[in-house]
């Protein structure tokens, strides 16, 4: 059976708070960031997944290992608040974030660089047009 988990840490990223959403399934991971602004309370964090968590845009998948181990509900009861202490996310979700950015900014080029061609080939097909018409009347 596959197994899935997720994982949301919110930080405070100068000038705003921040939201990383890390999801595991078949051994790859996926992150998805959001900036929230100001501090979010728990319920607002709570309302936020449950209307746009679906919407996210993931991050291309990196490879990960996927610890299967039991725990006490205890134990992970205290690891949780142990992360809650600890501030900023793990190199994992770093890469993944930076393929995603890196991944829209190609996107970005691609799309102005076909832009400003056809702007080109616009402004082109004016002057010829404008060059029949000199011609025309000679």
């Amino acid at each position: 059976m596959d197994k899935a988990s997720g994982k949301l840490t919110v930080y405070f990223e100068e000038p705003f708070w921040v939201g990383v959403f890390e999801r595991i399934e078949d051994g790859k991971l996926f992150v998805a960031k959001v900036t929230f602004g100001a501090e979010p309370k728990d319920y607002e964090v709570q309302e936020y997944i449950q209307k746009y968590y679906f919407s996210l845009k993931f991050s291309p998948a990196v490879e990960t290992v996927v610890k299967d181990i039991k725990r006490n509900p205890k134990r992970m009861q205290r690891e949780a608040k142990k992360q809650t202490m600890e501030t900023g996310i793990g190199t994992k979700s770093q890469q993944a974030l930076k393929l995603q950015q890196e991944q829209n900014n190609q996107e970005r080029k691609e799309r102005s660089r076909k832009k400003k061609e056809a702007k080109e080939q616009r402004m082109f097909e004016l002057k010829q047009q404008k060059k029949r018409e000199k011609h025309k009347g000679h």
